[in-house]
């Protein structure tokens, strides 16, 4: 039953990892060789310190959207959070390496979380991908929304 399925019965163990170094080109042919859609950056001591989400690769091809302004009496005004999303972009843009395209807030999970508080959790926050990390903060797995997926069809 999906609903009491512990995250480690079902995450994907033997996981794809990034280093924050990697060239671009290097973690698209990393996604794309194994035909996974995002990997866990890891450091040098393996502590997760990003993930690469083959969505972070698109943006850097993607078209910059320039922040709205608005006129009020003769003074422009940026909308709100528009700057920050367009230095975001941009900075995402000129990116080389994984540690200039990851993102570094992600949400993780813990192989001892249900099945049911995970999805609930992707499918409210638009999350395809979390590691899967234990008490101790090592890398013990990953999550996708394809996991689940299958999981919800061995079961049917």
């Amino acid at each position: 039953m999906p609903g009491t399925t512990l995250v480690g019965e079902v995450m994907t163990k033997d996981v794809v990892t990034l280093r924050p170094d990697q060239s671009f080109e290097e973690a698209a042919d990393t996604l794309a060789d194994k035909a996974i859609g995002a990997a866990p950056v890891v450091d040098d001591t393996g502590k997760v310190v990003g993930l690469l989400r083959d969505e972070d690769l698109i943006v850097s091809e993607s078209n910059l959207h320039v922040p709205t302004w608005l006129n009020f009496f003769g003074v422009d005004f940026p909308m709100p959070g528009s700057q920050e999303h367009f230095e975001e972009e941009l900075k995402r843009m000129v990116a080389t390496t994984v540690d200039g395209l990851m993102e570094t807030d992600f949400p993780a999970a813990s192989p001892d979380d249900t099945l049911a508080s995970v999805a609930t959790r992707m499918h409210e926050d638009d999350i395809t991908h979390m590691p899967v990390i234990d008490a101790n903060g090592a890398l013990v797995g990953i999550i996708s929304r394809g996991d689940i997926v299958r999981r919800v069809a061995d079961t049917t």
